[in-house]
């Protein structure tokens, strides 16, 4: 035979027989399965997993505002009128109480103003006690006595307005806190329109801050917040919201919030800028690890273990949460969520559960 044809003839069974082993090799495997299958049924070993144990936990939303601090009662003091200073108790940064004397006009036509309607008062009581002693025999007609009591009535009121005038001629503090620096000194003539100093009760601070509209609804008085002045060594200051703005800025669509923060050492100042941080809470959803969560075409899922199975459950993460995330999904708390052995999971497939070290203590 001619030697190309007989390497075509071998070339021809070659390729039959790659042909036959083909069409074979299928079947051949599937017998292979059933029989290690079947003897797999006997002796195969119990899957085990690791699970974890989801709580409910709320999202958190954190807030970062900048916020500027006044003092939580805070006045600018004037004189009531217009005179020469002859006294000034005021230094920077002085501590007073309420009702202490802080500045002294010139006061002397006042104090003679006040003994002269001490005088009328005092004979105008006289007269009408000298009328009221005739008993009503007649003497002294009743419109006569009436007068005499109006008398008294206009002379009670003169040494009133005396009084005020007087007290008028002093600066007194309405409240506690510290004085501010003064340009006031005595021999001074100032008038009403004059500013003495600044009076702040810095015992606690008022940190307004502006907050997104989107978070209207979640903001509640009450709400407690971390209050950092910018460089400060000392740390954080609690504090917790006091007040809300009723509008919106249809500019910034922000609204304004107080926080209030005790001043206990007396470190912070009116006037101060501040970061303040905040975290806002929202629905509750389960909180599982972040390695738990698995991807494929539908989206995110869990292995749950319901009744010693696997059961493949789609998620929706709402959040992570420093290696945690929170998942919308029909996981409930307590429920086995599988975090080691996830790559031997099958649907429905019997496992035997082992819990993580320590999760009962």
């Amino acid at each position: 035979m001619n030697p190309m044809k007989q390497l075509l003839v071998v070339a021809a069974i070659c390729v039959l027989g790659y042909l036959a082993y083909a069409f074979a090799w299928p079947m051949i495997q599937s017998a292979d399965g059933r029989q290690a299958g079947e003897k797999e049924g006997v002796s195969r070993p119990v899957v085990r997993v690791v699970v974890h144990r989801p709580e409910l936990r709320p999202e958190r939303t954190r807030i970062e505002a900048v916020g500027t601090g006044e003092a939580i009662r805070s006045a600018t003091l004037y004189p009531a009128t217009a005179g020469e200073v002859v006294g000034v108790a005021i230094a920077p940064d002085q501590m007073v109480a309420e009702g202490d004397l802080l500045l002294e006009l010139d006061k002397r036509n006042e104090e003679l103003a006040v003994d002269l309607a001490k005088v009328r008062l005092s004979h105008a009581r006289q007269l009408l006690k000298r009328y009221e002693s005739t008993g009503g025999s007649g003497v002294v007609p009743a419109s006569t006595i009436d007068d005499a009591r109006s008398a008294v009535e206009e002379a009670r009121i003169a040494l009133r307005q005396a009084e005020v005038a007087l007290t008028d001629r002093m600066v007194i503090a309405p409240f506690a806190g510290r004085v501010g620096i003064t340009d006031v000194e005595i021999g001074d003539r100032i008038g009403p329109e004059v500013p003495i100093a600044t009076l702040d009760d810095r015992s606690a601070l008022l940190v307004s801050f502006a907050i997104p509209e989107i978070f209207l609804e979640r903001v509640v008085v009450g709400q407690p917040v971390s209050v950092s002045a910018w460089g400060a060594r000392d740390g954080a200051y609690s504090g917790q919201i006091v007040e809300l703005g009723s509008r919106v800025d249809p500019v910034s669509r922000s609204f304004t919030a107080r926080a209030r923060v005790t001043n206990e050492h007396d470190r912070l100042r009116p006037g101060m800028s501040f970061a303040v941080l905040f975290d806002l809470l929202g629905d509750r959803y389960p909180l599982v690890p972040e390695v738990s969560v698995q991807w494929g075409g539908d989206g995110a899922y869990l292995w749950v273990i319901r009744d010693g199975k696997a059961e493949r459950e789609i998620v929706r993460v709402v959040q992570r949460q420093e290696g945690t995330v929170l998942v919308d999904a029909a996981v409930t708390a307590g429920e086995a969520v599988v975090v080691e052995g996830i790559q031997r999971m099958r649907q429905g497939l019997e496992v035997s559960i082992e819990e993580p070290a320590g999760a009962g203590s």
